[in-house]
């Protein structure tokens, strides 16, 4: 016949070993396969996964008697003997067992969520490219019937549009590639100063110095953060001494690239977001090779900076 005290044990006792079980799953799938076995410590997991299995085990074994002879046993106390601690051992480790092969599952399905989601994002950035790549191609093509109606009533209008569309072919077909020509690079700095030039009332004195080989190649648009600037703070539209030079120079083993232009009391731009950025990609492309400087020099802004060629 089971007793009310019976019933109460069987319940304290089943209360117990849940506890410990959900210990040793929660220990393993929070703490120990995250820390160890995926960082590739597998002997350190091994190691302590076995030094864990058995604190709780004899830990567990304790409880019970303790739990046992303080308030369901009324003779004298009974101790747990080793081996029965053993048995105890080896019950967490079936449950360990069961959490390891659960958190390979959780991680497995993880994973495929991850690669599912980065699938997904892939397609959409392939389909993005193939909208960004038709859009500038409609609009290149546009840009050319235009040049053409436009050459026989306004020449000097269809150059400028001609020039546009060198631009546009450029962003297409030569800024995502990790180097270009420096003559590639060259043409569409002229011809966004071209374009910068009409924009200005008075005329605008550009001197431009070449000095390099013609076969050398360079990340696109580094040059492009410089001459930008100086349509940005270094023009003053209402005068007629704006004054821009700018230099391509090959000392030694390196090319220079220089920009004066007329200073007006502009802001510093050594600081601004373009030359920030410029500074963040020197940085990855040439490490501590590179030299970048802005600043006054006399009557001019000065910004120049100094890569190894490749």
């Amino acid at each position: 016949m089971v007793t009310v005290d019976g019933i109460a044990w069987s319940f304290t006792f089943n209360i117990i070993t849940t506890g410990f079980y959900a210990l040793i799953v929660y220990g393993n799938i929070s703490w120990l396969f995250p820390r160890y076995y995926e960082r590739n410590q597998k002997l350190t997991y091994v190691i302590l996964v076995l030094l864990f299995l058995t604190l709780c085990g004899f830990a567990k074994g304790h409880l019970i008697g303790y739990v046992y002879n303080t308030f369901f046993n009324d003779k004298a106390p009974q101790h747990i003997e080793w081996y029965r601690m053993v048995y105890l051992s080896i019950n967490g480790v079936i449950i360990f067992m069961l959490s390891f092969m659960l958190r390979i599952v959780l991680a497995y399905f993880t994973l495929k969520q991850q690669t599912e989601e980065i699938l997904l994002q892939k397609t959409r950035a392939e389909l993005n490219l193939l909208k960004s790549q038709v859009q500038p191609h409609f609009l290149f093509n546009t840009l050319n019937n235009i040049y053409y109606e436009a050459y026989m009533e306004a020449p000097k209008t269809a150059g400028l549009i001609e020039r546009l569309a060198m631009m546009m072919r450029y962003f297409l077909d030569e800024s995502p590639k990790t180097v270009v020509a420096i003559s590639t690079e060259l043409n569409f700095l002229e011809n966004y100063i071209e374009l910068e030039k009409i924009r200005i009332r008075h005329q605008i004195v550009v001197n431009f110095t070449k000095d390099y080989q013609e076969d050398y190649l360079i990340p696109p648009m580094l040059m492009m953060t410089l001459v930008e600037n100086i349509f940005k703070h270094g023009i003053d539209k209402l005068s007629n001494e704006n004054i821009i030079k700018i230099s391509l120079v090959q000392e030694g083993n390196y090319l220079v690239f220089k920009t004066l232009n007329s200073y007006f009391n502009t802001p510093d731009d050594q600081t601004g977001l373009g030359i920030e950025n410029l500074r963040k990609r020197l940085i990855i492309l040439y490490g501590d090779r590179f030299e970048l400087r802005t600043g006054p020099v006399a009557d001019f802004y000065m910004a120049h900076f100094k890569i190894p060629i490749s």
